[in-house]
């Protein structure tokens, strides 16, 4: 049996009153594309908060290759080989694409904001910075300013900026939220072509897009685990269609 690279054991995370994610155990093995699927308010993001450093789990153990990072500080996870992206795209429009990859580049190793740092990139990064924008299908958009970029466009950025660090374990939160058809297609495409020695987590609600990327799904429901499965299975099970599927997307 393959070691897990991710695994949660009855993580909770708790606001007030609220239980937002309530006891869920996982197990995510190396190379795995996983979907994190459910309504609206089922604890998704809120997860992916608790595993990436966001917000500090309430109960339960996060283990990352082995070690316990439950309490682990985002920028330790970060280099221990978590990367993430967000629902609401995070960069700087008045720089170029060029200039927000290399703030990605050297945040990891401290000094991105120190006056007198050296500005240029080592070879090593350039050729990391170079192979994320040609993963990405923007290797010719360096020198355009953000602000100028398609949304679409942005998407595609903010993954090759989480490309940089090299992650072993990325987590994607919604990738083709408000995309074009189109751009969906060529976001998949690029999710798709990722290698395999990169193990992703998603959060989409485009079922037919998702469920075409993945290997296996978790369903949430009012933060609990309610079930996993193939994507085959998930489309035909009843209490996913009775909680998710059956009701509109963004509902």
């Amino acid at each position: 049996m393959t070691e897990a690279l991710l695994r949660l054991s009855d993580v909770g995370v708790q606001f007030g009153g609220l239980k937002a994610v309530d006891g869920v155990s996982l197990s995510i093995p190396p190379g795995q594309r996983r979907a994190i699927i459910g309504p609206n308010g089922a604890g998704k993001t809120t997860l992916f908060n608790a595993i990436t450093g966001m917000v500090p789990p309430t109960t339960g153990t996060v283990l990352f290759d082995g070690h316990d990072i439950t309490r682990l500080s985002i920028h330790r996870r970060a280099r221990l080989g978590l990367g993430r992206t967000f629902q609401i795209t995070n960069l700087f429009p008045r720089l170029t694409v060029a200039e927000n990859l290399r703030l990605a580049l050297r945040g990891p190793v401290g000094g991105k904001f120190a006056i007198f740092a050296a500005d240029r990139l080592t070879p090593e990064q350039a050729t990391r910075a170079e192979h994320a924008l040609a993963v990405c299908r923007m290797d010719r958009m360096a020198s355009a300013k953000v602000a100028d970029l398609s949304y679409g466009e942005q998407r595609q950025l903010e993954l090759a900026m989480a490309l940089t660090a090299s992650p072993r374990l990325l987590f994607l939160d919604e990738p083709a939220a408000g995309l074009s058809p189109a751009e969906r297609g060529i976001v998949a495409t690029i999710i798709r072509d990722l290698p395999r020695t990169l193990t992703l987590v998603l959060i989409e609600h485009d079922m037919d897009l998702v469920l075409s990327l993945v290997d296996y799904v978790t369903c949430l429901n009012q933060g609990r685990l309610l079930t996993e499965a193939a994507p085959e299975a998930i489309r035909s099970d009843p209490d996913v269609r009775r909680v998710y599927l059956g009701t509109p997307h963004h509902a």
